[in-house]
């Protein structure tokens, strides 16, 4: 697989170069990576003079000054320690006395110039809290409204601790934050719909906790590049402008959500690299237009029950690398459309009432692809589904939609690439040709 991490840190550099030409971002945070439950941390982020500025009007706060914002940063911590039931690490041990930047976890930068200040070195009275990172602290307890008076904290990352309770609705005074990780924790309730309202918001993370309830629409809306709410108890359906968001990273994996995928999946756009469906109680098809617009990845729609035959448009997906289609209810002949994929890395179909493959997917494993066909309904192949089992397959009068198209199909991707380029290049010519 190509190195996901690389997809995911160019974005954020990016981000950070621009931060740092237009209000001058600070270092000081740590981003979450990964797809399921896997992760790697790189340090960006960090407070915003510029933008600080901007938003006097939407956050009144900002009109403090840097002695009365570390005054209001120590209450707020002094406030969430209070809260905390259990620090087996005892981590809060240095949270004593007014100098926050000294906290173990806290971290400190002048906005003024900039520049990232470490606990240790952090005197000045100009500081302010720029970023939190208690990963992996054991702590038990819950989020206080207090942490809101952090207003220019843009990275708070909690993940693997003890806390339970809701997401204060305070939060959404948190104008510059970032990147949210509250993963691995015991939080409940419906979805955060703070979170939506936090309007720097560019990374989500509240997986492997116990929220429940339905996904709500502007959660697709929003301007978020990684969305990872898998591992909850989420039910209903997935709201139908799925499509709609420019996310590079989508985990819904192991809820409860039902019915169809939308389909407005089929036409996410080149962003979207990773999306994960595994594990919920999805039905109908897979939706007709999938990969028509998209530079996808990774597509996992395991353990659902999807029925019907795949669609054409699968063969738009030439930088797919791994595709898992395995525990549905999937029937037709595997073919060439889905086997001469020129990325793949794995291929799983097990577990579906798939009826034959083509000679190309026999080539798979002369290209050292993984391809897992076990169970399905291919006769001459060992470790299939008993007979009577395949005969009756599941959805056989179940409509997709399916139209045939002539090869070779013209994807979206293509055209998409192709208009941006041309608009790019028209765009070169026209700044030439001004004054």
């Amino acid at each position: 697989m190509k190195n996901q991490n690389t997809l995911i840190l160019s974005f954020f550099f990016l981000n950070l170069h621009l931060a740092t030409t237009k209000a001058g971002f600070s270092v000081g945070g740590s981003v979450g990576v990964g797809v399921g439950v896997g992760s790697g941390v790189v340090w960006v982020g960090g407070g915003s003079n510029s933008n600080h500025n901007q938003n006097q009007n939407q956050n009144p706060k900002s009109y403090e000054s840097p002695i009365s914002k570390m005054d209001s940063a120590f209450s707020a911590l002094q406030a969430w320690k209070s809260s905390i039931t259990d620090d087996p690490l005892k981590i809060l041990d240095s949270w004593v006395g007014s100098n926050v930047c000294s906290y173990k976890g806290i971290f400190c930068s002048n906005p003024e110039n900039g520049n990232a200040m470490s606990s240790s070195s952090a005197e000045s009275a100009s500081l302010v809290v720029a970023g939190i990172d208690l990963n992996h602290a054991n702590l038990q307890g819950t989020l206080v409204k207090e942490l809101s008076l952090l207003t220019d904290i843009s990275i708070l990352h909690l993940n693997s601790n003890r806390f339970s309770g809701t997401v204060p609705e305070t939060f959404k005074d948190l104008v510059f934050l970032q990147e949210l990780d509250l993963s691995n924790n015991q939080l409940s309730g419906s979805f955060p719909l703070v979170t939506l309202y936090m309007q720097s918001l560019i990374y989500l993370d509240i997986r492997f906790n116990f929220f429940s309830g339905l996904l709500p629409q502007e959660l697709f809306n929003k301007n978020l590049d990684a969305i990872f709410i898998n591992n909850n108890q989420f039910e209903g359906e997935i709201p139908t402008n799925l499509g709609n968001s420019p996310a590079s990273v989508i985990n819904l994996a192991n809820n409860k959500l039902s019915g169809n995928i939308p389909a407005s999946f089929g036409f996410m756009g080149s962003k979207i690299k990773e999306i994960l469906f595994l594990n919920n109680q999805l039905t109908g098809c897979i939706p007709e237009g999938v990969g028509l617009f998209t530079e996808m990845e990774v597509l996992d729609v395991s353990f659902n029950s999807l029925m019907g035959h795949l669609p054409d448009t699968l063969s738009c997906l030439q930088n797919i690398e791994v595709l898992n289609l395995a525990h549905n209810q999937l029937s037709g002949e595997l073919s060439d459309i889905v086997c001469s994929l020129r990325s793949l890395a794995n291929l799983t179909v097990a577990y579906n009432f798939f009826s034959g493959f083509s000679q190309q997917c026999s080539k798979l494993f002369f290209r050292n692809v993984g391809f897992d066909f076990s169970l399905n309904c291919i006769p001459g192949r060992n470790m299939q589904r008993p007979h009577p089992e395949c005969s009756m397959i599941p959805g056989g009068s179940l409509s997709c939609f399916r139209i045939p198209t002539p090869k070779p199909l013209i994807c979206g991707s293509m055209s998409v690439s192709n208009s941006k380029n041309t608009d790019s290049t028209s765009e070169s010519h026209s700044q030439t040709q001004s004054p």
